[in-house]
């Protein structure tokens, strides 16, 4: 049995990985036995570091902190897919006074650094155009502009990527082309590119978190101000570990949410 790339490994070939795999395993739990001995050791683990997670205060600052966050990715989120919708369907276009434009737009904001572009819309439009823009605004711009750029390019990847019979017998039955995208292409283009979409939103959610370079009150703001309050022996890794743990519990049900809708579409098709 062979596959498209190598040989089906064989016996001594697969005892040979497993061999790796075990050491690799023991390696990894040895590094991860080291880190938890040493942050025993500097006292990471004591009661007084974990004191401040008590206060009700600070509770409600972590849940004002995360509805920042949430609040700057859904609206970051809803504007990155319309960009990116409306700019692939440029990109798209036959007529060329639509699709080099967008071609521009694309490839810039997708070259310019997330960052440089939240610091633009803070530090650098007021006193060039006097609009003054809010912290959570100038998050917003920076996550829709970039982010909507990557998933415009997501989105015509996943329209040219389907076979071009598609479209073909849909222009055979006299289909136009905004029917042919909308009623056809799309619908099929998005069940592919579902898991790629929502790594980006992922990657969307987390670069919120750059924010706080520019006093927008989110979730490492607030890591960084408690983390360094000496009353609670400045416990800046517990804080940390806090912050790290709702961020991978955001990211972990975006995730199942995306494979709730996938289920869920497979499901009707087999049922149609």
């Amino acid at each position: 049995m062979t596959t498209v790339l190598y040989d089906a490994p064989g016996p001594r070939a697969r005892a040979r990985n497993a061999s790796f795999g075990v050491l690799g395993t023991v390696l990894v739990a040895a590094v991860l036995a080291f880190v938890l001995y040493r942050f025993a050791d500097t006292g990471q683990f004591t009661a007084r570091r974990w004191d401040w997670i008590q206060y009700v205060e600070i509770q409600k600052l972590l849940i004002r902190a995360l509805v920042n966050v949430l609040a700057a990715f859904a609206m970051g989120a809803v504007l990155a897919l319309a960009f990116g919708t409306v700019f692939a369907a440029c990109r798209l276009s036959d007529h060329a006074w639509l699709s080099r434009p967008a071609v521009v737009v694309v490839e810039f904001f997708r070259a310019v650094p997330l960052l440089v572009m939240i610091f633009f819309f803070y530090f650098g439009l007021p006193p060039a155009t006097g609009i003054s823009v809010t912290p959570y605004w100038a998050v917003v711009l920076g996550l829709t502009l970039y982010n909507g750029s990557v998933l415009a390019e997501i989105f015509r990847a996943g329209v040219l990527s389907l076979p071009r019979g598609q479209r073909e017998a849909a222009y055979a039955l006299g289909m136009r082309k905004t029917q042919v995208m909308t009623s056809v292409l799309l619908p099929q283009a998005v069940r592919a590119m579902l898991p790629t979409i929502v790594s980006q939103l992922v990657v969307l959610l987390k670069d919120t978190a750059l924010g706080f370079l520019i006093g927008f009150q989110e979730l490492l703001f607030q890591a960084r101000t408690l983390g360094s309050q000496g009353m609670f022996d400045y416990p800046i890794l517990p804080v940390a570990f806090v912050v790290a743990v709702i961020y991978l519990a955001m990211c972990l049900l975006l995730s199942a949410v995306a494979n709730f809708l996938e289920i869920g579409r497979a499901s009707c098709r087999e049922r149609v």
